[in-house]
């Protein structure tokens, strides 16, 4: 029986949408978050960094003092390189004492998207990373490590994971890590099992459930690294609101103790 005319590319379209990604990733929502920030930004310089055809914000802020070596900063789920819950106080303290911070926008979606929701953006995360660590490398700034909050981290720990054994990155610091057991992209146990460098695992005593209860889980996996350490910060949340002194100087004190080739 002869195929209808029309049956082959009807095929054809159907086979692209198959493969097509489900969501991409907002960039109006981004080209919002960056007007805001630069028309706003006190401390650091806004900057555009490239991945393939992705364009994308990032915050430079230049260390104070001797340098000690760089820091790429992740935020969490859908929000922006200057949030001020985390990620700023830690792009602009770290910057203070000696570590020059790269905050870069990972990709992002509507307000009431949910984890699973960001699972097709995914491959867009780590081509930033790598633009981000590009960058730094040609400044020659000297070790570079990843310090990465909530979703962040989880993006982190599956960046230095599949994409690298470590390369260029001298030190992890995952902050309210949770992720989600048996899921091959977000399962953050399963991620540190398989990263062998310095690591710091860092939560609040009044963190997220799904972070406190699987603090033992995170551990185990963790341990057969001998330069994993977990963290708790007593009184702390999520989002460490009122205890930013603490979460800087966790931070920074064990990047200084652990972040060398």
């Amino acid at each position: 029986m002869r195929r209808p005319a029309t049956a082959l590319p009807l095929l054809a379209l159907l086979a692209g949408l198959l493969a097509a990604p489900a969501v991409a990733s907002d960039k109006a929502k981004e080209q919002r978050w960056a007007d805001q920030i630069v028309d706003q930004l006190i401390e650091g310089e806004s900057l555009w960094l490239q991945a393939g055809d992705d364009r994308f914000l990032a915050i430079l802020t230049e260390a104070e003092g001797e340098p000690r070596g760089a820091v790429i900063l992740l935020h969490g789920i859908g929000v922006h390189p200057n949030w001020p819950q985390v990620i700023y106080p830690l792009r602009v303290g770290l910057a203070e004492r000696g570590w020059t911070t790269l905050s870069l926008q990972l990709p992002i979606l509507a307000n009431d998207a949910s984890s699973e929701d960001y699972r097709p953006l995914n491959p867009e995360v780590a081509p930033r990373i790598d633009a981000g660590l590009h960058f730094l490398v040609d400044r020659d700034l000297g070790p570079i490590s990843i310090v990465a909050h909530s979703q962040g981290a989880a993006r982190g720990a599956n960046y230095l994971r599949d994409a690298r054994p470590g390369g260029s990155i001298a030190a992890f610091v995952g902050i309210g890590m949770s992720g989600t057991p048996g899921d091959d992209y977000a399962d953050i146990a399963a991620s540190l099992t398989r990263i062998g460098l310095p690591v710091l695992d860092l939560y609040g005593e009044h963190d997220l459930d799904a972070v406190v209860e699987r603090a033992e889980r995170r551990f185990a996996a963790g341990s057969g690294n001998p330069r994993y350490r977990q963290q708790k910060v007593a009184g702390a949340n999520h989002f460490f609101d009122g205890q930013e002194a603490a979460l800087l100087d966790a931070v920074a004190t064990w990047l200084g103790e652990n972040a060398n080739p």
